[in-house]
C-alpha cells in the first residue's frame, strides 16, 4: 500500500514516514522544504533501511500534484503540509489562509480525480480555543484564537462537507496536543529553520549555549507551580497514531476526530527541571509577562483514540527530554565535523 505524505520532511512528518516504512507501507513524500531540509529523506532511509520517493515542490502546484498521482498510484494520504507558526499567522493572516487552504483544496481535488478517497489530516488542539473545562474531549465546542488555528478548523469543515457530499471518503482528523522529543536514533527531530515556535527548541538552545536563557511567560497561573500546563506527547507516539489512523480508514468509511495526547499535564517548570535532571545540564531562565492568548492549562482526554484506534501514548516526559537533547547534540556534532 502506497501512502503520500505531504510535508513528509517536517518534524512530525519525518517520524511518521519512518513508522510507515517500518510497518510495511510504501512512502511518497512531497515537501517544499520551507521549514525542513532535504537531507531528512536520506536520514529516513538510514533509519528504516528502505527506499522512499521524494518530490521537491509545493502542494499548491496542481500540475505537480497531478503528476505524482498519475505516476505513483497513491492509495491514501497523510496531510501534514502547511504553515504552522501561531505568531506569524497573526502578522501574516493572508499568507496562512492562502497557503494552508489552497494547498489542501488542490490536494483534495486531485485525490478526487484519481478516486483516492482516504486521508488522515494533521489538525491541532488549537481548534478548541480556550476550553472551559479539562480534560478536553473531541465533542467540546470549537473556536480559535489565531489565523493558524482558524485554517485548521476551516479545513476540518471542508473535510466534513466533502464526506457529506460523497460517503465513499474515509477521513481521520487527528488533533495534536504538544509534540516534543525525537527519534531514538538521534538522526531526526525538531529543527526549525528560523525562530522556534515551541518550548522544547528554546530549552535545548539554552542547553547548548546558543541562547543565554529561557523566557517563561508568566508564573502566576492557577497551576501547581504558577507556570502554564500542557499535554506534551513524544513525537514517535504521535507518529504511531497515524499508523493506527491509516489502518482504521482502510477498514471503515466515514469521518471522525481523535485527540492525540497523553492525558497528562506538565508545567513549563516541570519540563525544565526534568530536562535538567535527565541530561545533567543547567537551564537558566527568567520569568517574563504572560503572552496574550495563553491559557493556564490544556490537556487531552485521549480515551476515544484508545477505544476506536487502539492507540495510546506510552513514552514519558523523561524520554521526551532525553531524546530531544540527543538529537540536538547529534546535529551539532554533524555541523562541527
Amino acid at each position: 500500500m502506497k501512502i503520500l505524505v505531504t510535508g513528509g520532511c517536517g518534524y512530525i512528518g519525518s517520524h511518521t514516514c519512518c513508522e510507515l516504512l517500518d510497518s510495511g507501507y510504501e512512502v511518497v513524500i512531497i515537501d517544499n522544504l520551507c521549514n525542513s531540509k532535504e537531507d531528512v529523506v536520506d536520514k529516513i532511509k538510514q533509519i528504516t533501511k528502505k527506499e522512499v520517493k521524494f518530490y521537491k515542490g509545493d502542494l499548491c502546484d496542481k500540475d505537480l500534484v497531478d503528476e505524482i498521482f498519475s505516476k505513483e498510484n497513491i492509495d491514501a494520504v497523510i496531510h501534514f503540509a502547511g504553515l504552522k507558526a501561531v505568531g506569524e499567522s497573526v502578522l501574516k493572516p493572508l499568507l496562512y489562509y492562502r497557503n494552508n487552504l489552497d494547498s489542501t483544496l488542490t490536494l483534495l481535488e486531485i485525490m478526487n480525480k484519481y478516486n483516492c478517497k482516504k486521508i488522515v489530516f494533521s489538525s491541532s488542539a488549537t481548534v478548541y480555543g480556550s476550553p472551559k473545562t479539562l480534560p478536553i474531549k473531541e465533542d467540546f465546542p470549537l473556536s480559535t484564537t489565531n489565523p493558524y488555528g482558524s485554517t485548521k478548523l476551516y479545513i476540518e469543515g471542508i473535510l466534513k462537507d466533502l464526506y457529506i457530499s460523497d460517503n465513499e471518503w474515509s477521513i481521520a482528523v487527528l488533533r495534536y496536543f504538544n509534540p516534543i522529543g525525537a527519534h531514538e536514533s538521534g538522526l531526526i527531530g525538531e529543527n526549525p529553520k528560523d525562530i522556534p515556535n515551541n518550548l522544547m527548541p528554546y530549552i535545548v538552545r539554552v542547553a547548548t549555549g546558543e541562547l543565554k536563557e529561557l523566557s517563561i511567560f508568566g508564573n502566576d497561573y492557577d497551576t501547581h507551580d504558577g507556570t502554564g500546563v500542557r499535554d506534551y506527547i513524544h513525537v514517535v507516539d504521535l507518529a504511531k497514531g497515524h499508523i493506527k489512523a491509516i489502518e482504521h480508514i482502510c477498514k471503515e468509511k466515514g469521518i471522525d476526530y481523535y485527540n492525540l495526547g497523553t492525558g497528562n499535564g506538565y508545567s513549563v517548570l516541570d519540563l525544565v527541571t526534568t530536562f535538567e535532571k535527565v541530561n545533567n545540564v543547567k537551564i537558566n531562565y527568567k520569568i517574563v509577562a504572560r503572552r496574550k492568548g495563553d491559557v493556564a492549562s490544556c490537556y487531552a482526554d485521549a480515551t476515544y483514540a484508545l477505544d476506536k484506534l487502539n492507540w495510546k501514548a506510552t513514552k514519558g516526559i523523561e524520554e521526551m527530554c532525553k531524546d530531544s537533547f540527543k538529537f540536538v547534540k547529534n546535529s551539532n556534532k554533524d555541523l562541527n565535523n
